[in-house]
Order: C-alpha cells, then sequence, then structure tokens
C-alpha cells in the first residue's frame, strides 16, 4: 500500500498544532487498511513556540510526523516546496495548519488519485468569510482566471492532492516570487475538482496580511501572464496615436487661428498624463527585471535549519 505524506506550512500556529495533530491522526480511519502516513510539518521560521507545539506532537504520535525547521521565514509557497522536498510518499496533500481545510476530504482525493489522476484540487466554492476579504480574494481569482490562468478552477484553492510525479516536476522548476498551486495547474496534468466550503478559522490569528496578499496577486501575475507588458504597448500605441492626431490639431490651429491661446493648462494635463504613464510602464517592467535578476541569483528558495526525523 502507498504512504500518503501531508505537507503542512506552520507560521506562528503553536495553538493550533495539537488541534491539527489530532485531527489528521483521527482522519486515518477514514482511509482503506494499510495506507501508511507521514505528516511533514514545516515552521516557517516562526517567533512562536511552534516547533515546540510541534515537539510534542511528534512525541504523542510517534512514527508519524516528521518536522522540518526552516531558518527564517520564506512564505508559505516556499516552505510548502521544502515540505515536498523531504516527504517520502508516493502521493501528497497539501493543508493548512488551522483546519479550515477539511481533511476528510483528502480520503475522497484518494480515490481519485487510485483511478489515475495525479492532481485533485479541493476547491473553495463558498467562504464563511465575509467583508473585504471575501471581495479581495474573488477580485483576486477572478483576475488569475481572466488574465494568466483560464483553466484554474472558479474561487481559487489552496488544498490539494497530487502524485510524486508532480512533486518531482515542481521541484526541478525551481520557480521564484510564484504560486506553487498555480505552477501544479501549469504543469497540464489532468486534474479533477472538488467543491467545498471552508471553514472559519477558530484558534489563532490569520497572518495573511493584506500586504501579503497584494504580493501574491504582482507574483503570479507576473509568473503566469504577459497581460501587463502587452498593456504597456498598448497603452503606448494608443497614445501615440492621441499624441498624433493632437499633433495634427495644434498645426491646424496655428495655420488657420493663429491668434488662438497657447493652451498651457491643455499642454500640462497630456504632460502630466504621459509622465503618469511612463512612470507606470518602468514599474512595470522593473518588476519583470527584478525578477529575472532574482532567479539568475539561484539563491536557495529556503534554508532549513534543523530535520527532526519521525
Amino acid at each position: 500500500m502507498p504512504t500518503l505524506s501531508v505537507i503542512i506550512p506552520c507560521y506562528f500556529n503553536e495553538a493550533n498544532i495539537p488541534v491539527t495533530a489530532r485531527e489528521l491522526v483521527a482522519n486515518e480511519q477514514s482511509f482503506p487498511a494499510g495506507v501508511q502516513f507521514e505528516y511533514v510539518f514545516v515552521n516557517d521560521g516562526s517567533a512562536d513556540d511552534t516547533l515546540g507545539a510541534l515537539r510534542r506532537a511528534q512525541a504523542q504520535y510517534p512514527g508519524r510526523i516528521r518536522i522540518v525547521d526552516l531558518a527564517a521565514n520564506v512564505g508559505s509557497y516556499n516552505a510548502i516546496v521544502a515540505g515536498m522536498a523531504h516527504a517520502t510518499g508516493s502521493c501528497m496533500a497539501v493543508i493548512t495548519a488551522d483546519m479550515q481545510d477539511p481533511p476528510e476530504l483528502m480520503v475522497q482525493m484518494y480515490d481519485y488519485w487510485l483511478k489515475g489522476f495525479k492532481l485533485v484540487i479541493g476547491n473553495r466554492q463558498d467562504r464563511e468569510e465575509t467583508g473585504l476579504s471575501q471581495v479581495l480574494a474573488q477580485a483576486f481569482h477572478w483576475l488569475m482566471k481572466r488574465l494568466a490562468l483560464r483553466n484554474i478552477p472558479d474561487g481559487g484553492f489552496d488544498f490539494v492532492f497530487f502524485d510524486r510525479h508532480v512533486a518531482d516536476e515542481v521541484l526541478k522548476l525551481h520557480e521564484r516570487n510564484s504560486n506553487v498551486f498555480y505552477l501544479m495547474v501549469w504543469l497540464g496534468f489532468a486534474y479533477v475538482n472538488i467543491p467545498y466550503t471552508r471553514r472559519k478559522r477558530e484558534i489563532g490569528k490569520s497572518r495573511w496580511t493584506l500586504s501579503k496578499k497584494i504580493k501574491l496577486l504582482i507574483d503570479s501575475l507576473l509568473a503566469f501572464s504577459f497581460v501587463p507588458v502587452r498593456a504597456i504597448s498598448v497603452a503606448g500605441l494608443s497614445l501615440g496615436l492621441v499624441a498624433l492626431l493632437y499633433g495634427f490639431y495644434i498645426i491646424g490651429l496655428k495655420l488657420f487661428s493663429p491668434a488662438e491661446p497657447a493652451g498651457w493648462t491643455t499642454l500640462m494635463v497630456v504632460l502630466l498624463f504621459v509622465s503618469a504613464f511612463q512612470m507606470v510602464a518602468l514599474g512595470v517592467i522593473g518588476e519583470y527585471v527584478w525578477r529575472g535578476l532574482d532567479a539568475i541569483r539561484a539563491r536557495p528558495l529556503y534554508v532549513v535549519k534543523d530535520v527532526y526525523e519521525k
């Protein structure tokens, strides 16, 4: 029977760990007899006692938990890549440490994997979250589907079940400033989409801040879409056409109405508009250039401080 490696990135999850470990171990009873389980908890540079909580859980459930302790906080996606590199299972799953995603869904995902699907996606169809967080999340996934990856499911996802082959291909890419879940879809494997309602977080406070969400949007768009650069080209050509037409207009005024006022207000508005466009264009191009430089440096995505074996 295969081994299932469950990867759980952890960041300030000290209070969550006892509940998470208990629910994951209890969920084993729903799987067919003989399936082996491995839980790879990745401590993403947490400043609280997340590592201590993981060590206590490891002692409570011997033989099941491997802990990858990173030297610094590198973000959940890089932490997931670290978990993939240290997982040994023939199939893997990624789930959050706050138990907002239902672990019981992994049983259905496992069944699809047995049928030959290398990627199974748990797709959030509804959220218990409301207000600005919900609006921002919906806008993010709408933009990504229209501008970058048209084959991603609606509603977004960060709960996945995948084959070892998928993990190996992702690890080969060494992608920086990207989205590991979108990379799995980008690889092109046929996937199954399972809808579910995400739970509201019961323990602790989310560290998924607005600035991190904005960075994720920029990283994801630039990693999977040429739309920002293409938009600059289209806007530049459009402004050039407008400038040409305006030039003809000015020449006409000079020839047929020499007494017309100089039009400093119009000139300044046009100048400021074009200058603003140039600054935005330089900013977008700079984002692409910086990401190219970051990739060329080939610095590691993460540094492992220690690994605590099962």
